[in-house]
């Protein structure tokens, strides 16, 4: 009886023990049914952002990638891929008025405080111009471009005002050199001037800027040419100088300098005074650099064909009311060679008259003078093209002036182009900045023939054996040119009889021409170093007799005594008596 009774009352209890161990498993199981739906649906979510931003909007999505990872930016680079040109991650001192709240000052301190301690961090700065500047509560750049731990030690003095942001620069890691080829970048991160402002939509342009943009340009051949130039400078007390050295086949510029130069990481008053581009844009009358133009436009039209004709030198030659005068007595007649070779005006304007101003005129246009140059730069200076009469044509004494380079005023590089087709066959081509990939140069246009360009290489490597561009011989590269020295016009009309500018216009070697090398001196004078004289023949051709050698090696020409041009039909004409 009460074993029974005991049973009958724990039976319940155990079934509902059972009932709520199976509410508590049921429920855990429920729990774990809604985690695994919740993670399902968060899942579903992710995968379908997923997918609306991988499919349905691929190229915003790697447009915003791809501008995270690219420079502000893109690189300039030379033909070889040395920089140039780069963006580069920097600090900057910033001066912010408003720092600490309108009204009241600045500074904790005073200016004058303030700037002693910021000089003791920028030695190179001024406590006089920090302090104006401090003073005058203008925000803005107290100095771009600082190291890190310069930016921590302006921290440290605890002024609000003195900020350090963190800012993408404009870097030109080879200074000032090229300076006028590239140009600069502004604060409104625009390009000025050079490359700079031609590639800025390129340089900018989140979908090529990853791509650096080549240039024609060698730096080694650059900076060779800028260290002879500036040697010029010193040597002769010139206010300026310029020179290219240019690929005769392609157009292709390796070297383009105009001195002084500028600095275009930071572009001051005194930078902001030498961005004028000597070489492109300005323009002057180059003298006798003309002359092989004028034989070579002459002996292409048939007017010359007897290089040994001989022209009465022996007097000035009156046309009209005017006289030409060589620099001095030259003999009392000369042959062709021999012009060259001692450049004679008188000689070179008889030519001229027989030849027509119409010819002559025609092929100073087919050598572009009587436009801008042909190159990327913006900074091109139009000629002054003589004028003519109702039908453009040109007088007797104008054609005979502008036939030894006076009355006509173009850039060096209208020159340097012209110098290309005279001696690499006959065709004239645009420069270009831009590396031109093998077998694309432009086929540019035919000026003289080839027996005309052959003919001219010969009387150019004359002139450096045995005429006026001997200093500019140099051993074994078989250079060939022709002296140019002119007085510089002034605004009022006439000429500045102190003030010459001295050109040599080159290329080498003249057995199978690559290069055409110019060196300009600007107002240059007479010193020891150049004894005493002013004339191309004494500073400029020097240049070129120097640069010669130290490109000619990078650019695959190594010196060679036992070549030469032939000129053996030629040299005996000169050296005759003057009076035959």
């Amino acid at each position: 009886m009460n074993a029974v009774s005991v049973t009958a009352t724990i039976a319940p209890g155990r079934r509902q023990l059972v009932n709520v161990r199976r509410e508590l498993l049921l429920t855990a199981k429920m729990r774990v049914v809604w985690l695994l739906v919740l993670f399902g649906v968060i899942a579903a979510a992710a995968l379908f952002r997923i997918v609306l931003l991988g499919v349905l909007q691929p190229a915003s999505s790697s447009q915003s990638m791809t501008d995270a990872l690219l420079p502000a930016r893109g690189d300039i680079v030379d033909r070889n891929g040395v920089p140039l040109a780069r963006a580069f991650p920097a600090y900057s001192l910033w001066f912010n008025p408003k720092a600490m709240g309108d009204g009241g000052s600045p500074l904790v301190k005073t200016p004058a405080e303030v700037a002693a301690e910021l000089v003791r961090i920028f030695p190179d700065e001024d406590v006089a111009r920090l302090t104006a500047r401090l003073a005058s509560g203008e925000p803005g750049y107290l100095k771009r471009r600082i190291l890190p731990e310069e930016a921590n030690r302006v921290h440290a003095l605890g002024e609000p005002a003195l900020e350090s942001p963190f800012e993408t620069e404009r870097l030109y890691p080879q200074g000032t050199m090229a300076s006028h080829v590239l140009g600069f970048v502004a604060a409104d991160g625009h390009g000025r001037v050079g490359m700079e402002q031609v590639f800025d939509q390129r340089l900018t342009d989140p979908s090529s800027r990853g791509t650096p943009a080549m240039l024609s340009l060698d730096m080694r051949v650059q900076g060779a040419l800028e260290d002879e130039l500036e040697r010029g400078i010193r040597d002769t007390h010139a206010v300026g100088a310029a020179g290219i050295v240019l690929d005769v086949d392609s157009g292709e510029v390796l070297a383009l300098a105009s001195l002084p130069t500028f600095n275009p990481n930071l572009i001051d008053t005194a930078g902001e005074a030498n961005i004028f581009n000597r070489f492109t844009n300005q323009v002057y009358e180059l003298g006798s650099t003309f002359k092989p133009i004028t034989i070579a436009a002459a002996i292409d039209a048939g007017v010359v064909t007897d290089l040994s004709r001989r022209y009465p030198a022996g007097k000035p030659l009156k046309v009209g009311d005017r006289e030409i005068h060589d620099s001095h007595y030259l003999g009392e007649s000369l042959n062709i060679p021999e012009a060259l070779i001692h450049s004679s005006n008188i000689v070179t304007a008889q030519v001229a008259d027989q030849l027509g101003g119409v010819k002559l005129n025609a092929t100073m246009r087919a050598l572009g003078m009587d436009a801008r140059p042909y190159i990327e730069l913006p900074a091109k200076g139009f000629p002054i093209w003589p004028k003519g009469d109702s039908n453009g044509l040109w007088s007797r004494i104008t054609s005979m002036t502008v036939s030894y380079g006076h009355g006509i005023s173009v850039t060096p590089l209208h020159l340097a182009c012209a110098y290309a087709a005279l001696v690499n066959g006959g065709v004239w081509r645009p420069a270009t900045l831009e590396k031109l990939a093998p077998g694309t140069a432009p086929a540019g246009r035919r000026v003289f023939k080839a027996s005309t360009s052959a003919r001219l290489r010969q009387l150019l490597r004359m002139i450096v054996v045995d005429g006026t561009g001997k200093q500019a011989d140099a051993a074994g590269y078989r250079v060939g040119g022709k002296t140019g020295s002119a007085e510089k016009t002034l605004k009022a009309g006439g000429y500045n009889k102190t003030s010459l500018v001295a050109t040599f216009a080159a290329a080498f070697p003249m057995d199978h021409p690559r290069y055409v090398v110019i060196a300009m001196l600007d107002e240059p004078q007479g010193t020891a170093a150049t004894s005493g004289q002013r004339t191309a023949a004494w500073n400029a051709a020097p240049i070129v007799g120097r640069v010669v050698p130290r490109i000619g090696p990078l650019l695959g020409i190594m010196p060679d005594d036992s070549r030469d041009i032939d000129i053996s039909d030629l040299s005996p004409l000169v050296g005759k008596s003057a009076t035959e």
